[in-house]
């Protein structure tokens, strides 16, 4: 492969991969002005990215199995131009329950983005040059977190939030474009390859009987709806509790990416001299005592901007070293179903993500509390299912964490 011909593949791949942590995160700084707008509240707003998280987790179970029947090109394709669709419908809403659903409509559309990505990866380069790209896409998937709010902001400030459903809508267009004369079919469809109900759920239950899956699985699952929770309460938080400005926010939540991008980056290092068991069991127990102090100052009012940082920080840098080990744990013991394990920890992470930014939407507006609280009750949970899912574990499979880096 020529050096331009890379050089294109791997910029086009890591757009795609981009788009899903774009349209998560852009749009954050205008909770509020998205509340006014749409005669509504915060929290009922909040619910747009509940229902985006629920896209997600459908439609990663959905693109596997298309990606493989029609091809690369043909899913991507239609997810492309359904996101482009439901962009261009989200500048039209006057409901906020018009936003809610047409969010999870454009989730639907950016999962086969994020899906075809990495199968292409796989398709277009040999085993030795697999793991670069991936580092290269999973570097943009990180990146995007920090530059995503903060670019929101700015537009948002000079713009309108709606402006960010128009860049959103353009990003997907040149993608489309640059995948329909860019982007080679890099698997030749499969006629026979079945899409019955049967024999895809025979797969899924086979990978959920393994009990170092569901258990590590859980576990990552879990923990990461802690950073679902702070994702979608962080406006509220931020903008209305603190009045942090729009552009303010956006910095905030620049610099707190770095905590658990930084932390999973440090993982790689101190798996030179611990087990993956190891780390998730410290950091979790590490999680927990974090956010139980972050709920108990937050119950007795204590809590001021800059503390409020520090505990994320702490709770997502313990996320960091959790998430890509109890990911590789889940994986390791398949060597046949690796990527029904995958889709399936990918559904369970957003489905549970959903829940807990439903869940933080439920509580009043004008107050800290329900994000240390649900933060508090995942990493608990986390921890239970440890202590329990271990002791089904038979022969744990040791796991390479340094091939299962999850980021929203």
């Amino acid at each position: 492969m020529a050096k331009k011909q890379h050089f294109y593949l791997i910029l086009i791949l890591g757009s795609l991969a981009a788009l899903g942590p774009f349209s998560i995160d852009m749009y954050l700084p205008g909770f509020v002005d998205i509340a006014k707008d749409l005669k509504s509240t915060e929290s009922v707003v909040a619910l747009s990215l509940s229902s985006f998280f629920i896209g997600i987790s459908a439609g990663q179970l959905l693109y596997g199995p298309l990606l493989d029947k029609y091809g690369r090109k043909k899913p991507l394709y239609f997810g492309l131009a359904l996101y482009i669709l439901s962009s261009v419908l989200c500048l039209a809403v006057t409901d906020v329950n018009q936003l809610i659903v047409l969010r999870f409509v454009q989730a639907i559309g950016s999962c086969a983005t994020a899906v075809a990505s990495v199968a292409m990866v796989r398709d277009l380069f040999s085993v030795e040059e697999s793991p670069k790209v991936f580092a290269s896409l999973m570097l943009v998937i990180a990146v995007s977190p920090m530059l995503a709010p903060t670019a929101g902001g700015y537009l948002i400030s000079a713009l309108g939030w709606k402006y960010v459903f128009v860049f959103l809508g353009l990003m997907a267009v040149l993608m489309l474009l640059a995948s329909i004369f860019k982007l080679p079919e890099s698997y030749k469809p499969d006629p026979n390859y079945s899409l019955k109900p049967k024999p895809i759920l025979n797969s899924f239950f086979t990978v959920l009987r393994e009990p170092q899956f569901y258990t590590y699985a859980l576990i990552s699952s879990i923990t990461f709806s802690g950073l679902f929770a702070y994702v979608s309460s962080s406006p509220t938080v931020f903008m209305k509790i603190y009045e942090v400005s729009k552009t303010g926010y956006g910095w905030i939540f620049a610099l707190l990416s770095v905590s658990f991008i930084g932390s999973s980056q440090v993982n790689s290092l101190i798996l030179k001299w611990f087990s993956s068991k190891k780390i998730v069991t410290c950091a979790l127990v590490a999680q927990c005592i974090f956010s139980l102090t972050f709920l108990i100052f937050a119950l007795n009012n204590w809590l001021d901007l800059y503390s409020t940082i520090g505990f994320i920080a702490l709770f997502l840098a313990c996320l960091g070293l959790i998430n890509p080990n109890a990911a590789a744990l889940s994986l390791a013991p398949f060597s046949k179903n690796a990527g029904s394990a995958s889709a399936l920890m990918g559904a369970l992470q957003m489905g549970l993500g959903a829940l807990a930014s439903v869940m933080v939407s439920l509580f009043s507006e004008h107050s800290v509390v329900p994000m240390p609280l649900v933060m508090t009750v995942a990493a608990f949970i986390a921890l239970f299912c440890l202590l329990i899912g271990r002791r089904f574990i038979t022969s744990e499979v040791e796991a390479d964490a340094d091939a299962a880096v999850v980021a929203h």
